[in-house]
């Protein structure tokens, strides 16, 4: 590769980003179960080798962390199941209050505008129309989708036994891949993946039940209907990067429209989100993940829109991960460390227009650009 000119490599690697995402598109239905079960199984894995320590049998020393995970999912869907619960029963409420703040809607608008109440109410008539017309379509989609749910999560658990089970024979696999000179560097990649993957899932974990409390709690001190709610809900979707925030707003802000006829409340909830955001971002997250993950703003939004577009909401999740790991493999690849550059949080705090060092792949300045970021290295267990 190196004796290649260098628009042929370049137009090489883009190819092969090409076709990787060709192949995430075309084989997302076998990819991301597998994806995602590689992920859990890595997390899983300190439980795994503390029971065989113990002189657990193998078999039961997989099966035992799949239950754990399988009793925690089992217990997400029994929350959800009931906070819906209660929000179907505050049904006759909900379209009281729904139908009072259309009211004061309609109201401003006829003040701001020209458009009168018989034409707003027309034109809610139309958009009706449509929606119903294409609710068939919308309804196999959704079961189509609700199927295409349990196939993930039933296979899951198969392919987390299988990477458990058939983990020394996966790593030999790998070894084997690369010539002996290099296989220093991927062990150091491995090792360090590893690392990240689980403090970065852990984390993750401890971020949804923090969040949960704290913004579930405070709400429900201050008397908002269905805080746990959106407690849980805010703190799901706050593992997607940027976007997932903004969701679980506008989605708190429309579950205390329907509980209350007051504006107050929505102000309330607002300020509480912002508050536990700013927790999160700038003081207990850091505390939990460290340093270990640092991808730059940039490359974390274009990862979640790029995953979600290809493979749906799991890329979404899934993508903060993936660039880590990706990055991890860049930076120990000489061909690839321009990538790893483009992904990371190493801001050069001058421009490599005038300091011609800058421009180096060496590992040296790299090193000096992390420790102007205070960038802690990632420490592998050996």
């Amino acid at each position: 590769m190196k004796d290649l000119p260098l628009t042929v490599r370049r137009s090489i690697e883009l190819l092969g980003l090409v076709l990787l995402g060709t192949l995430l598109v075309l084989g997302k239905g076998i990819i991301m179960p597998v994806l995602m079960a590689f992920f859990v199984s890595i997390m899983l894995l300190p439980v795994y080798r503390f029971l065989r320590r113990k002189k657990v049998p193998e078999v039961l020393a997989i099966l035992l962390p799949i239950l754990l995970v399988a009793i925690f999912m089992a217990a997400i869907i029994w929350f959800f199941s009931a906070q819906i619960s209660r929000l179907v029963a505050d049904l006759p409420s909900i379209q009281k209050n729904v139908g009072i703040h259309l009211t004061s809607l309609s109201d401003w608008i006829n003040q701001k505008t020209n458009f009168s109440t018989p034409e707003q109410v027309k034109f809610l008539k139309d958009q009706s129309s449509k929606m119903l017309a294409n609710a068939g379509t919308m309804v196999s989609g959704a079961v189509g989708s609700l199927g295409s749910v349990f196939v993930f999560f039933g296979l899951m658990p198969i392919y987390i036994y299988l990477f458990l089970f058939y983990k020394n024979l996966l790593l030999r696999f790998v070894f084997i891949w690369f010539e002996p000179s290099q296989h220093k560097k991927v062990e150091e990649v491995m090792k360090e993946t590893e690392v990240i993957i689980k403090s970065y899932l852990i984390g993750l974990i401890i971020q949804i039940a923090y969040i949960t409390v704290l913004l579930g709690g405070i709400l429900m001190l201050l008397g908002i209907k269905h805080a746990l709610l959106i407690g849980v809900i805010f703190a799901i979707l706050n593992l997607i990067p940027y976007v997932g925030a903004l969701v679980g707003n506008l989605i708190g802000v429309l579950l205390t429209l329907t509980s209350s006829q007051e504006i107050a409340p929505i102000f309330i909830v607002l300020g509480v989100i912002a508050f536990v955001q700013f927790l999160d971002n700038n003081i207990l997250m850091p505390r939990i993940v460290g340093s270990k993950v640092r991808i730059n703003a940039f490359a974390a939004i274009l990862g979640v829109f790029i995953g979600g577009s290809l493979v749906g909401v799991p890329g979404m999740f899934l993508a903060l991960p993936m660039i880590a790991v990706l990055k991890i493999i860049f930076d120990r690849a000489e061909m690839f460390k321009q990538w790893g550059v483009l992904l990371g949080d190493e801001r050069p705090l001058r421009s490599p227009m005038s300091f011609l060092r800058l421009r180096r792949k060496s590992d040296k300045v790299t090193e000096e650009i992390k420790k102007e970021n205070d960038i802690e290295p990632t420490k592998a267990k050996r």
